[in-house]
C-alpha cells in the first residue's frame, strides 16, 4: 500500500508539473503557388495558398490582410478575411506580358505583425528593359577612365596584426581614385588579405560592397585558401573607423548618398564608384604576389552591379559572381513596372529628363551588354528591394556564358546554398587558372 501511495503521488506531480508548462508558439504566415517553379506561360492563372499556423497547425480566427498584383505596383487584389482551420486559396488571371505576380498577407496578432508572401513568374526570361542606351555610352567611359588613368596610384599600406594570422597578411589600405571639385582627386579604402608564402603566386579577388556605409574587416578565409583578397568601400574614407562614425556620416552627409548630383551625369555619386572598382584592380594587379592572369569580382546588391560593371568596364576581370544586383533597369517605372533599387523614378516628380539621361550611363542593364566573361547571378523571386523583374531585365541582356541560381523564396538575400554553390564556382575558376 506504501508502494501505491507513493506511485501515485510521483503521477501526481508529474501531472501538475505538465500542467504548469507554459506553451508560446510563433504564428506563421505562408504563402505557397502552385507550380514547384514557381513559373507561368502568359495570361495563365496562379492559385497562391495562404496558411496562418501555430505550432504547425492552421489557426482559426485571425484577421488575414493580402493584396496581389504585378511586384512594385498598386494591388489588384487587395481584401481582410477572418482565417478558418483551411488555407486561404486566391486564383489570379495571370499577367499579359512578361513580369512577376506578388501576393503579400499579413496577419496583426497581439500588437506584433506576421507576414508571409510568393511571387509568380511570368515568362522572367522574355523580360526586356525599359531603359535606352545613350549613344556616347562607350566613349563617356571610356573617357572617365583615360582621366582615371592619370592620376597616380599612390598605394599606402598598413599591416593589422591584430587581423593577421598565421596563413594570411592583413592590410589596411587606400590609393588615389578620381573625385569631384577642384582637386578631382579623392582615396579609395579597403582591407587587403594577402597569403603569407612568398613563394607562390595567387590569384586576385575584388570584393565590392552592398549599399551603406559600414566598416569593413576583409575576406580572411579565403586569403588563407590562396585567394589575394581585396574588400572596398566606396565612400572615400578609411573602413576601420570606429562605428559611431559610419552611422553619423549615414545619417548625416551621406545619407541618400544614391540620389546625390542624379542631374549631372558628371557629377553623379557613381561616377567616382564606378571609376573606382577599376582603380581597385590597378591596385590589385599591380602587388607583387598577383599571378598576373586570374582576376575575378563579387558582390551582391549594390555590390551585383558594381561586380557587373567592374567586369563590364576592365578586361582584365576573368570571371565575376553578382548576386540580387540593384541599379538595374531603373526607368522600369516610367512604364509601369518594377523598377531597380534605389527606386527613385517610382516617384515620378523625379522622372526629369536630367535624371533619366543620368541614370541611363549607370544602369546595369547597359553594363551587362557588354559583358564577355563568363559569369553566375544569384538572386529570389521574393526580392522586395531589388525587383526580379528589374533583374532580370538585366541578365537576359548577357551574351556572355551565363549561369542563374535561383533561390525562389529568397527575399534580398542568398541562401547557405547559393552563397556555397557561388563562392565554389569563383574560387575554383580563378585557382584553377581557367582565365589563362
Amino acid at each position: 500500500m506504501k508502494k501505491l501511495a507513493a506511485l501515485n503521488l510521483l503521477v501526481l506531480s508529474l501531472c501538475l508539473g505538465v500542467a504548469a508548462q507554459d506553451s508560446i508558439g510563433t504564428y506563421q504566415v505562408r504563402v505557397s503557388l502552385d507550380r514547384a517553379d514557381w513559373t507561368y506561360e502568359l495570361n495563365r492563372p496562379a492559385k497562391f495558398t495562404i496558411a496562418t499556423t501555430l505550432n504547425n497547425t492552421q489557426t482559426a480566427g485571425l484577421p488575414v490582410k493580402y493584396s496581389c498584383g504585378p511586384e512594385q505596383q498598386p494591388a489588384v487584389i487587395e481584401k481582410t478575411v477572418t482565417s478558418t482551420d483551411q488555407p486561404i486559396v486566391i486564383e489570379t488571371l495571370g499577367m499579359r506580358e512578361p513580369g512577376f505576380y506578388r501576393c503579400i498577407a499579413t496577419v496583426e496578432k497581439d500588437g506584433r505583425s506576421y507576414r508571409g508572401l510568393a511571387t509568380a513568374g511570368y515568362r522572367p526570361d522574355q523580360i526586356k528593359p525599359v531603359v535606352t542606351e545613350p549613344a556616347d555610352f562607350d566613349k563617356f567611359w571610356n573617357d572617365g577612365k583615360a582621366a582615371l588613368a592619370k592620376i597616380p596610384l599612390d598605394a599606402k599600406m598598413e599591416l593589422l596584426p591584430g587581423l593577421s594570422t598565421s596563413k594570411a597578411d592583413v592590410y589596411h589600405v587606400s590609393f588615389q581614385n578620381i573625385g569631384f571639385g577642384a582637386t578631382r582627386v579623392s582615396r579609395i579604402y579597403g582591407i587587403l588579405c594577402v597569403p603569407k608564402d612568398a613563394s607562390k603566386k595567387y590569384p586576385a579577388l575584388l570584393r565590392v560592397p552592398g549599399a551603406g556605409i559600414r566598416p569593413y574587416t576583409g575576406q580572411i578565409g579565403l586569403a588563407e585558401t590562396g585567394l589575394i583578397t581585396l574588400e572596398i568601400g566606396i565612400h572615400g574614407i578609411p573602413v576601420n573607423l570606429p562605428l559611431e562614425t559610419y552611422d553619423q556620416l549615414r545619417a548625416g552627409a551621406l545619407n541618400r548618398y544614391q540620389l546625390h548630383n542624379l542631374n549631372d551625369r558628371d557629377e553623379y555619386y557613381y561616377r567616382r564608384v564606378f571609376l573606382g572598382v577599376v582603380r581597385s584592380n590597378d591596385f590589385l594587379v599591380s602587388l607583387p604576389q598577383y599571378d598576373g592572369k586570374n582576376l575575378g569580382v563579387i558582390g551582391g546588391s549594390q555590390g551585383g552591379v558594381l561586380s557587373i560593371v567592374t567586369a563590364a568596364l576592365d578586361s582584365r576581370v576573368k570571371a565575376l559572381v553578382a548576386s540580387y544586383p540593384a541599379m538595374s533597369d531603373m526607368a522600369g517605372y516610367t512604364a509601369n513596372r518594377a523598377g531597380g533599387w534605389p527606386h527613385m523614378f517610382r516617384d515620378e516628380k523625379n522622372r526629369t529628363k536630367e535624371n533619366l539621361n543620368t541614370a541611363a550611363y549607370y544602369d546595369a542593364v547597359n553594363f551587362a551588354r557588354r559583358l564577355k566573361v563568363p559569369g553566375i547571378y544569384s538572386w529570389g523571386f521574393n526580392d522586395e528591394t531589388c525587383p526580379p523583374t528589374s533583374m532580370y531585365a538585366g541578365y537576359n541582356v548577357i551574351s556572355a556564358p551565363k549561369t542563374l541560381v535561383l533561390g525562389l523564396e529568397m527575399g534580398h538575400a542568398n541562401s547557405p546554398e547559393q552563397n556555397e554553390r557561388l563562392n565554389t564556382w569563383i574560387e575554383k575558376f580563378l585557382k584553377e587558372g581557367k582565365a589563362q
